[in-house]
């Protein structure tokens, strides 16, 4: 048989897009022919292929070959379809059983020697296998990514003879265990390290319970840095599938996706030199950014205003839509964005503006443009903007205090947490425009206080509805189904920018 089909996968976003590998024997001079939108890595596969091929131990055939990677309009990148079409030269030209390769995927960058080399993005090429019906063949580091997928049979292999072999039935192939996920997880940090700053605390635990963006304003070593990476200890679990797409997401980075609480929600904190392309995912080739690793989780963003405008500007359409699109000449690819800002920043360029202790030597122009440095869109995106004050030394030295623990503070947000899926299905933040009237009940108390608000603050329609948000969630936190006066006054009292405008 002069033609055989086999299996593999490409990477587009996140998604994993089948190629059928179609290899074809013909008469005429040899040659060795690629279509199907190769780039250059793709196309070196046929030195790779041939030098795999023989000194494996098999004929290479001395014919017209040609390779279509169907389908023939979506690019196709990289190494990893070595292995397929190796397999299908071997086939085509009788060495192997065509029949044994229709349904299992291959995945794979070939050595001159024919031994196996990892080509990343296992993980989301496992998921797409599964859902096709299809056993999946790697190489053992790939493999290790790949494991977290069950239900399914994922085989590791060495080299091009060893895959042979298994189809020829000579010998099987180790199959790969799904790990053991009872593995304990490293512990998280503990809200209790925190010493006082009770009110920052509230906002946090607000901001845990509604999934709601959170912007921390105070002078340098308040503890805004500790309250911020103590916020994913607060948070649940995700689920398999969640925990599967944020896995998926580094391991197209490349990253390593360790088995031992790998449901554990990411926690992101890129430093301020970070480009606009780091953040949210660019180059040539379009890779996921920092706002995609903290998919599911949380993006600590220290030093706001030190960051590059445009990478700030850029997370503007993520907040909201929680997917950021990267288009490139010939090709758009999306990736998901659902992460919770956490964001701190000092009040003035030297970080003493209106601390009780220490001197401002700011000057009122520097601070304008310091602060100007974050858009008013970019600050109305975010729910709640904070003070943290300075401390007294007697509340540092611990007396008289009894600090909670994170796994006290995270059964209550587990409660909210389930009082607004039950109710609603989603989280107050991720509440359409549609559903906030629907869903926010309030008294008139509450509506009166509301309006006023928005009036002396010159609240936005985002912002009028950010505050009844945070609200909703306040009141789900005492498990009220209405909105109180004591609800909007404390939503309207976490937009301090908002005040620091215009004063109530």
């Amino acid at each position: 048989m002069s033609f055989a089909l086999t299996h593999s996968r490409c990477q587009d976003g996140t998604a994993a897009l089948a190629v059928s590998v179609e290899t074809h024997l013909s008469g005429g001079l040899p040659s060795f022919t690629i279509v199907g939108l190769p780039e250059t890595a793709v196309r070196e596969s046929r030195e790779r292929v041939r030098s795999a091929l023989i000194t494996s131990g098999f004929e290479f055939p001395r014919r017209r070959i040609t390779v279509n990677l169907a389908p023939g309009d979506v690019p196709k990148e990289g190494t990893r379809f070595d292995l397929a079409i190796a397999l299908g030269v071997l086939a085509a030209s009788g060495q192997l059983p065509p029949d044994s390769m229709l349904n299992v995927e291959f995945l794979g960058e070939l050595a001159l020697d024919g031994s196996l080399r990892p080509v990343g993005a296992a993980l989301a090429a496992a998921i797409a296998a599964r859902e096709a019906g299809r056993d999946l063949i790697v190489c053992h580091t790939d493999g290790v990514d790949a494991a977290l997928i069950d239900r399914m049979r994922i085989f590791e292999a060495d080299s091009l003879g060893n895959v042979c072999r298994h189809l020829l039935e000579l010998e099987i192939l180790p199959e790969i265990e799904p790990p053991k996920f009872d593995q304990p997880a490293e512990p998280l940090p503990d809200l209790a390290d925190v010493v006082g700053q009770y009110r920052a605390k509230r906002a946090l635990e607000i901001a845990a319970c509604g999934g709601h963006n959170l912007l921390m304003i105070g002078p340098p070593g308040t503890g805004k840095s500790m309250l911020a990476a103590r916020l994913s200890g607060l948070l649940p679990d995700m689920s398999e599938s969640d925990a599967l797409e944020t896995a998926a997401i580094r391991s197209i980075c490349s990253l390593p996706v360790t088995h031992a609480g790998w449901r554990s929600r990411p926690f992101r904190s890129p430093h301020h030199s970070s480009s606009a392309a780091a953040l949210v995912g660019g180059g040539r080739t379009p890779r996921p950014g920092e706002i995609s690793l903290a998919h599911n989780g949380v993006l600590f963003l220290d030093e706001l205003p030190e960051f590059d405008r445009r990478a700030l500007e850029a997370l503007r359409e993520p907040l909201e839509s929680g997917r950021v699109t990267i288009s490139r000449s010939m090709r758009t690819v999306s990736f998901p964005a659902r992460f919770q800002l956490i964001a701190a920043m000092n009040p003035c360029p030297c970080g003493y503006d209106g601390d009780p202790v220490l001197e401002c030597r700011c000057s009122p122009d520097r601070i304008a443009n310091y602060t100007a440095r974050i858009s008013g869109p970019l600050t109305e995106r975010i729910d709640i903007h904070l003070e943290v004050a300075r401390q007294t030394h007697e509340l540092l030295r611990g007396r008289h205090t009894s600090e909670e623990t994170s796994a006290v503070v995270r059964e209550r947000v587990l409660r909210a947490r389930r009082r607004q899926l039950q109710r609603q299905g989603v989280l107050n933040s991720l509440l359409n425009v549609g559903v906030v009237a629907a869903s926010c009940h309030a008294s008139r108390a509450a509506v009166k206080l509301l309006e006023t608000a928005t009036e002396q603050l010159a609240l936005s329609a985002r912002g009028y509805h950010k505050v009844l948000k945070v609200a909703k969630t306040i009141a789900d936190m005492e498990e009220r189904d209405s909105i109180e006066e004591r609800d909007i006054a404390e939503a309207v009292n976490f937009r301090s920018l908002d005040r620091n405008r215009r004063k109530i």
